[in-house]
C-alpha cells in the first residue's frame, strides 16, 4: 500500500536523494499525495515542506513541516556517481526507493524518468512501486534515453503524444492501490514548443487518466508558467519545478492556482558544497581542529539513526547477562 499517512517527528530517512514537494493551494490537489491533509482544515493553503536529504544522511523528517517527498532522478543518479541519462536502472532506482519507504511514513513520489521503457516497463513499474509502498510515480513525456531537463545546448525530442497517453493509461490500469498517483511531466517547454503544443498535451495525459500535469520550464522567469496556467485554466492539478525562476515569490504561485510545488534537488547542492568546503579545510589544515563546530555530533548521527529504539529492543529481547 502507498504510505499517505502524516509522518511522526523523529521517523527516520535514508536515500540518496528526495527533495520538497510544497502543496500551495487547497482547491484541486485530489491525487494521493494531498491524501493525508484533505481533512485539516487548519493547514490548508499553508506551504508544506518535505525534505531533501542524501543518501548515507540519516535524516528526521517533522510531521508539523513535512508531508510529502520528492525523490528525484537527478541526485539519485548523482549519488551514484552517474549522469541524469538514465544510466541508473529502474532496480537501483527501486532499491534506494525501498530503503526511503522503508524509513518514513510520509508519501514518496518519484521522479520515474520516462517510465524505464514502453507501457509495460511502465505498468511493471508501477507494481513494483506499490510493492515498496510507494505513492506514485512522476514520469516526463520525453524519449528514452533521457537527458536533464536544465542541460544547456541538449535536444530534448518528445514522445508521440497518443503513445505517452496510453503508457499513463497502462499504469493507471495497472495499479492496485487506489491512492497511487501517476503524474504527467510536459516537456514542451523544455523541447522549445509553445504553450498550445504545452495545453495539447496535458489535456491528452488528463483524459488518459494522469492525477496531474507537472509543467516544468528552465527559463529564469515564469513566463511560460504563467502563459500555461492562463490557458488551462484550472482542468486539474498543476505542479511546478521553480529551480531555474527561484526568485518568483511563492504568493504568485498561488495566485495562479498552481497546486504544488517541488524544489528538487536543493539539500544536494547545499550538501556538495558543505562536504567540499570540509574536504579542503581538512586537507589544507591537516588538523580536525576547525571542523567540529561545523558539523554535527557523532551523538547526533545516532539520534537520526534511532539507536536508541535497538537498545530499548535488546532489553526486551536478549537474554539477562549472567553475572558469573
Amino acid at each position: 500500500m502507498s504510505k499517505i499517512i502524516q509522518g511522526e517527528t523523529g521517523t527516520l530517512v535514508e536515500y540518496f536523494e528526495a527533495s520538497y514537494i510544497d502543496t500551495i493551494n487547497d482547491s484541486i490537489l485530489s491525487f494521493a499525495l494531498s491524501t493525508c491533509i484533505r481533512d485539516d482544515k487548519k493547514c490548508q493553503s499553508k506551504i508544506r515542506l518535505c525534505q531533501t536529504k542524501i543518501k548515507h544522511l540519516i535524516t528526521t523528517i517533522t510531521a508539523d513541516l513535512h508531508e510529502a517527498i520528492w525523490a528525484s532522478g537527478l541526485s539519485m543518479s548523482a549519488s551514484l556517481g552517474l549522469r541524469d541519462s538514465n544510466e541508473a536502472s529502474w532496480t537501483q532506482v527501486l532499491d534506494i526507493l525501498e530503503f526511503m519507504a522503508d524509513a518514513t511514513t510520509i508519501p514518496i513520489l518519484v521522479d520515474a524518468d520516462t517510465g524505464f521503457g514502453n507501457f509495460n516497463n511502465a505498468r511493471r513499474l508501477v507494481r513494483k512501486l506499490e510493492q515498496v509502498g510507494i505513492a506514485g510515480a512522476c514520469i516526463e513525456d520525453k524519449l528514452f534515453p533521457k537527458t536533464n531537463s536544465l542541460l544547456d545546448h541538449r535536444e530534448q525530442p518528445l514522445a508521440d503524444i497518443n503513445e505517452f497517453a496510453l503508457k499513463i493509461r497502462a499504469m493507471k490500469d495497472t495499479q492496485q492501490d487506489p491512492n497511487f498517483c501517476v503524474v504527467a511531466r510536459v516537456e514542451a517547454f523544455i523541447s522549445g514548443w509553445g504553450c498550445d503544443e504545452a495545453v495539447r498535451r496535458a489535456e491528452a495525459y488528463l483524459s488518459a487518466g494522469a492525477d496531474a500535469i507537472l509543467m516544468h520550464s528552465k527559463q529564469k522567469d515564469p513566463k511560460e508558467i504563467e502563459q500555461f496556467m492562463k490557458a488551462w485554466n484550472n482542468q486539474g492539478p498543476v505542479i511546478i519545478v521553480p529551480t531555474n525562476y527561484y526568485q518568483t515569490p511563492t504568493e504568485t504561485f498561488k495566485k495562479w492556482e498552481i497546486s504544488a510545488i517541488i524544489w528538487a534537488n536543493h539539500n544536494l547542492r547545499a550538501s556538495i558544497k558543505a562536504m567540499q568546503a570540509t574536504s579542503k579545510l581538512i586537507f589544507s589544515e591537516q588538523t580536525l581542529a576547525n571542523v567540529e563546530s561545523n558539523i554535527v555530533s557523532v551523538k547526533e548521527v545516532f539520534r537520526l539513526q534511532n539507536d536508541q529504539e535497538l537498545v530499548n529492543a535488546e532489553k526486551k529481547y536478549l537474554p539477562a547477562k549472567s553475572k558469573v
